[in-house]
């Protein structure tokens, strides 16, 4: 699943007139940035979900002619169900499937989805999170056994802990890639809008909820107007 439906408030006022998947890096948009990088690693069948100039992005997957893979819509013109409440709505896509990827559109990043669901396969946690050392304000927190404990803002000073079994915390930081098993749809009990953070922290107090540390692959969050001009 590709997340797409944001605001891509970051990008104002380039998203005032089209939304962030849409908007163009290197020639190509965000949008098919992520489609190829899933196509490359195998994957053949996608769900994007849209919100923000939705009619945009369905123009534009049509005259592509969904770069030839199997790709479906979840539509949220309605209401912007967040990350969590998007990946809910679009959970039929998963349906009597395995383990499935969802990514943010404006990530842009060539790590091996591969190696990712080998990692995620061996440890059968609920979800699998590509996460890396590098400086930012948000992160992750997880134990010695790379079980996320919790969550933590350096900014604000804001620290929440969903457990206690550690002996020593490492704070990751999220690149917005993740795997799930199929078991984690019954548990998104969470209702209408929700972010998919907040239902780690709730899922991570007893079910494992993995970290797969990745510093070598190329990443760049694309959905920062600082970083593009």
């Amino acid at each position: 699943m590709i997340l797409a439906a944001g605001l891509g408030t970051r990008l104002k006022p380039i998203t005032d007139s089209m939304p962030k998947a849409l908007v163009e890096i290197n020639g190509k948009t965000l949008l098919e940035h992520s489609i190829d990088h899933l196509k490359i690693n195998g994957i053949k069948e996608v769900i994007v979900n849209v919100h923000h100039f939705p009619d945009q992005i369905i123009e534009f997957l049509e005259k592509k002619k969904n770069f030839g893979l199997k790709i479906e819509v979840s539509d949220e013109r309605d209401e912007l169900l967040d990350t969590g409440g998007g990946v809910k709505k679009a959970s039929w896509f998963f349906e009597g499937g395995g383990p499935f990827v969802v990514r943010n559109v404006d990530v842009l990043s060539d790590i091996d989805l591969g190696a990712m669901l080998s990692f995620h396969k061996k440890q059968r946690p609920l979800a699998t999170l590509a996460v890396r050392n590098r400086e930012t304000s948000r992160y992750l927190l997880f134990n010695e056994r790379s079980e996320m404990v919790g969550w933590t803002n350096i900014s604000s000073g804001e620290k929440k802990l969903s457990r206690k079994d550690f002996k020593r915390i490492h704070p990751l930081a999220f690149s917005g890639i993740q795997i799930f098993s199929p078991s984690i749809i019954p548990l998104m009990n969470e209702e209408g809008r929700f972010s998919l953070i907040n239902m780690y922290l709730r899922l991570c107090r007893n079910n494992r909820i993995s970290a797969f540390t990745d510093n070598d692959s190329f990443w760049f969050d694309a959905g920062k107007r600082e970083e593009n001009s």
